[in-house]
């Protein structure tokens, strides 16, 4: 089996989901390493950020926010036992949430977390490709929270693929998303394989946090789910495109993407750049 645009079926035509249909607040438990990228990529694409992770905040901001957003990223036992309070409060008050699997293919203790917040059926757990990998049960060649080369192989992308159609058929109500140069989506109506972004994207921190982030915007302004993964993932990328094209050097390239966050949202012609299809 190839992984081909053209034999790919077509993805559905979008709606531009911005500017959002309201500025979602977005309750972040964030890591310590991209807590400000993650706040300002939110208020970049119109949503209200707040990053609250204390147990006992955690029922006054539940009561007022339209989205959560888990990230395991930086890890203590204080902020494990908030974790999973933020994933039990999300499920009892129906709130949209999204668990980010960072690091998980390096660290037992992490993917048994991940196991565990899985339990409260968040709307979407995403991961880069290695991640996602070991979160499925499949064999992983990540280091640290960087994916590893032989996962990215077509081989590799494929299996993925159907692992985690597994899993989301043993799991209704959960989308995955496994991010790398080929984006792998599946929920209960089948495999997505999206096509968009460039190398330099996984050349600075945060990117995936951000992709999260965005995920978890359009999911607490009414974005379906799946809508809400695809549309985030490759818009993302598409502002990476666009800066890749018009800079020299990673710092300059960093600031462009996130510049263009605010900046490609105001024209639907970037919904027309999008690549995948659906298996």
């Amino acid at each position: 089996m190839t992984i081909d645009l053209y034999t790919l079926k077509a993805l559905p035509t979008y709606d531009n989901p911005f500017p959002l249909a309201k500025s979602p607040l977005i309750q972040c438990l964030t890591n310590t390493v991209t807590v400000e990228s993650v706040a300002n990529a939110l208020l970049y694409v119109g949503a209200a950020p707040v990053m609250a992770d204390q147990a006992a905040e955690m029922e006054v901001f539940f009561n007022q926010n339209d989205g959560a957003l888990i990230n395991i990223g930086s890890l203590s036992p204080e902020k494990i036992r908030n974790i999973l309070l933020a994933a039990r409060t999300a499920e009892e008050t129906d709130t949209p949430f999204v668990l980010d699997l960072v690091g998980v293919s390096a660290s037992p203790l992490r993917n048994d977390l991940a196991q565990e917040i899985s339990t409260s059926a968040p709307d979407v757990i995403k991961g880069n490709l290695s991640e996602m990998r070991t979160f499925c049960g499949l064999g992983s060649t990540g280091r640290g929270v960087d994916a590893g080369a032989d996962d990215q192989s077509e081989a590799a992308l494929v299996e993925l693929g159907q692992a985690m159609q597994e899993w989301v058929s043993d799991h209704a109500g959960t989308t995955l998303l496994a991010t790398g140069p080929v984006d792998v989506v599946a929920d209960a109506s089948g495999i997505y394989y999206l096509k968009n972004g460039v190398d330099n994207l996984g050349r600075f921190t945060g990117t995936g946090d951000i992709v999260g982030a965005l995920i978890t915007a359009l999911l607490g302004a009414g974005q379906p789910v799946l809508d809400a993964v695809i549309l985030a993932v490759s818009y993302f990328n598409l502002c990476g495109e666009k800066a890749d094209a018009t800079t020299r050097g990673l710092a300059d390239f960093r600031q462009a993407t996130l510049n263009n966050l605010s900046l490609l949202l105001a024209d639907d012609e970037w919904l027309t750049g999008i690549k995948g299809g659906q298996l």
